[in-house]
């Protein structure tokens, strides 16, 4: 019996160790995930494809907030019309949205028949 005492003593001891390890451990990842990198910042100094790149980047971030703020296929392709100025074409369409292009057409068609927008040129499209 007093062996069996002494071992549980001894797991229980081990235990303590590896528990204080274990917390060590979590505080020193937590220090290293606190660091952050400095983010980078674009100059008007810096090379005319660097800022191209920031500009896309950002329009990308637009499209992707109006997606998620967009609850269907038709507002969402609504909403990314209303933004171009120009207009938008159905390949355009599909590239930002990821959907199919039969969706993408009856989206255009019913939108049409709305009134919500319109043919500048064959393919192209507004908001009106």
């Amino acid at each position: 019996m007093k062996a069996l005492k002494r071992d549980v003593q001894s797991v229980i001891k081990n235990l303590k160790a590896l528990t204080e390890k274990a917390e060590k451990m979590a505080k020193r990842l937590d220090a290293v995930e606190s660091v952050k990198a400095p983010k980078k910042r674009v100059t008007k100094s810096g090379s005319a494809a660097t800022r191209k790149k920031a500009v896309k980047a950002k329009k990308a971030v637009k499209t992707a907030k109006a997606a998620k703020t967009a609850k269907t296929a038709t507002d969402t392709i609504l909403a990314i019309i209303k933004r171009q100025k120009k207009g938008i074409d159905t390949a355009s369409l599909k590239k930002k949205t990821d959907f199919d292009t039969k969706t993408i057409r009856n989206v255009i068609f019913r939108l049409k028949k709305q009134g919500k927008i319109q043919s500048t040129t064959r393919g192209i499209y507004m908001a009106i």
